[in-house]
């Protein structure tokens, strides 16, 4: 557990306490106080209590009172009062018995995140995961999508901490964190199907990061799985889908493994195959006579389905200038993109040349 969990836990009960008191580990270090001052000293009354062996839980000695804390039959803290009073007693034990209590929800909520974070990596044996399930009382068939979020790493801020605040259910969703940019988010779903919800989260984690810290977000979503050994399968969705999405559409900021369309095929195909495929389309040198104006043009051109008025309106360019540019296309390419077919061979063709370079770049 963490230092400043004892240090909030003391600080919430100082007034009611009305001495100085304070936690200490199993050995007399003191792990919070209500004088902070002395957090990290040793208790040296509490070595020779120690040393004694004294088999009490509620020990008093030299004008101090002591309880002994174990947690699963094991001494976990020491709490101390610096004074002696008839109510110390009943005040040490009500401590002791929310000190337990905050200890065992932190550990099961620890276990938990690394139970998640095992499976997600394949860490744990199939077999294991239905047990290890039943003994952290964790629901097993319920609905749960994975998002990996990945983001530039800064210094003072991190992305989990801005995700952890937007889902502050720890019974039903799970933040794992992976790295210092990378997250992932274990969301429990009502229904299998409401794919509006899953984009919407999506879109909230991302307007957030940018907005309240300035951090720009890219987020991949496996499927919705109704069982907690299948999540490893959700979580290689999502990374599938972030590499597929920084391939064939790097702008993007959500991609959806179950709407990766064209590029989940090309993304599986042989490298060989590929190779061949744009040999076929493009004569040699022929792409790399495409500038970035062209490019644009086609681009626009395709999403507005290949309509000449509306994409030259877009462009701000006149009619005739778009069907130039086209035609021009069709010189340097052989593919005349006002057709159908062409266009389609075209759009294929380029997300196949992005896939080969990013091959390249990864050798």
């Amino acid at each position: 557990m963490s230092d400043k969990l004892y240090q909030n836990f003391v600080n919430q009960i100082t007034d009611i306490v009305g001495e100085e008191f304070g936690i200490t580990d199993s050995t007399g270090i003191i792990l919070a106080c209500s004088n902070e001052k002395k957090v990290g000293m040793k208790n040296q009354i509490i070595s020779q209590i120690l040393e004694q062996e004294q088999e009490e839980e509620y020990v008093t000695f030299e004008g101090q009172c002591f309880q002994k804390v174990y947690v699963k039959e094991k001494l976990e803290f020491i709490i101390f009062i610096n004074s002696c009073n008839q109510d110390n007693e009943k005040i040490l034990a009500l401590i002791s018995m929310n000190l337990k209590n905050l200890k065992l929800f932190y550990e099961e909520k620890y276990d938990k995140i690394n139970f998640i974070k095992n499976i997600i990596r394949d860490n744990i044996l199939p077999g294991d995961i239905t047990l290890k399930a039943k003994e952290l009382r964790f629901p097993n068939n319920v609905f749960r999508i994975v998002f990996l979020i990945q983001t530039v790493k800064t210094r003072d801020i991190y992305a989990y901490e801005i995700v952890e605040g937007l889902f502050p259910n720890r019974n039903k969703d799970f933040i794992v964190i992976l790295d210092d940019e990378t997250t992932v988010l274990i969301k429990e779903l009502k229904t299998q199907d409401n794919f509006e919800e899953i984009e919407n989260i999506s879109q909230v984690i991302v307007d957030t990061l940018s907005t309240e810290a300035m951090i720009k977000a890219k987020i991949g979503i496996g499927t919705v799985v109704d069982s907690l050994r299948d999540l490893a399968k959700s979580f290689k969705e999502a990374q599938m889908a972030l590499q597929i999405g920084e391939i064939f559409d790097s702008e993007k900021s959500v991609v959806n493994y179950n709407k990766l369309g064209i590029g989940r095929l090309i993304y599986q195909l042989p490298t060989t195959l590929c190779k061949l495929f744009l040999d076929e389309v493009f004569q040699k040198g022929a792409y790399e006579t495409l500038d970035t104006e062209t490019m644009h043009t086609i681009q626009k051109f395709f999403e507005n389905n290949l309509n000449i008025s509306e994409t030259s309106r877009q462009l701000y360019i006149h009619r005739n200038t778009l069907v130039y540019r086209l035609e021009k296309i069709q010189k340097s390419t052989g593919l005349d993109v006002k057709l159908f077919d062409d266009a389609i061979i075209f759009k294929v063709a380029v997300l196949v040349k992005k896939y080969l370079d990013n091959q390249i770049l990864e050798y």
